[in-house]
């Protein structure tokens, strides 16, 4: 019954942190549905298995992959996208995190990048050191490590995670 329960929440956790307005504009061919189904069935247990931050990295690499394969419109902005919303609600999520002992990989969990959030990293970049934002379908894995490698900076400098980062600058791109 445990192993099913925690299924199921996976199961919504997936649907909850993937919505329609996350991949919005990011092709038909129902991309919500393809990285829904692929994080329902994502190996939580394995995630937690690595001891070092790189292969979780080139882990969620083969993940970002994988998920592309998944659906002819999702590339790999929205496929990287899905995945970290989905792997950050799950480290928020009590059952969860307890089970698979996500808060193992808390500090190696990327910023979900978007345009808001990008705007507000954009917005601490006071040497101008990212790269434009080139949308989230043209998202290469090289722009997108160099937003994460400066949010990582970020955090650092303000006493919190880069997963955890998104909170706030999502909220502060959005008026009352």
């Amino acid at each position: 019954m445990k192993n099913h329960f925690l299924q199921v929440v996976q199961e919504k956790v997936a649907v909850s942190s993937i919505g329609p307005s996350a991949l919005r504009g990011q092709g038909g061919g129902g991309v919500v549905r393809a990285a829904r189904n692929y994080c329902r069935t994502l190996n939580l247990r394995k995630l937690t298995s690595f001891e070092r931050e790189q292969s979780f990295v080139e882990y969620l690499d083969i993940a970002t992959k994988e998920l592309t394969l998944s659906s002819q419109y999702l590339r790999w902005g929205a496929a990287r996208k899905s995945l970290n919303l989905f792997l950050r609600d799950t480290l928020y999520n009590t059952y969860l995190n307890k089970a698979f002992r996500l808060n193992r990989i808390e500090s190696w969990l990327e910023i979900p990048l978007d345009s808001v959030v990008a705007k507000g990293l954009r917005s601490m970049d006071d040497r101008e050191e990212l790269p434009a934002w080139p949308g989230l379908k043209q998202l290469s894995p090289e722009i997108s490590s160099k937003y994460q490698e400066f949010a990582r900076r970020q955090t650092d400098r303000l006493g919190t995670l880069r997963v955890h980062l998104d909170m706030y600058l999502w909220l502060s791109g959005r008026t009352p």
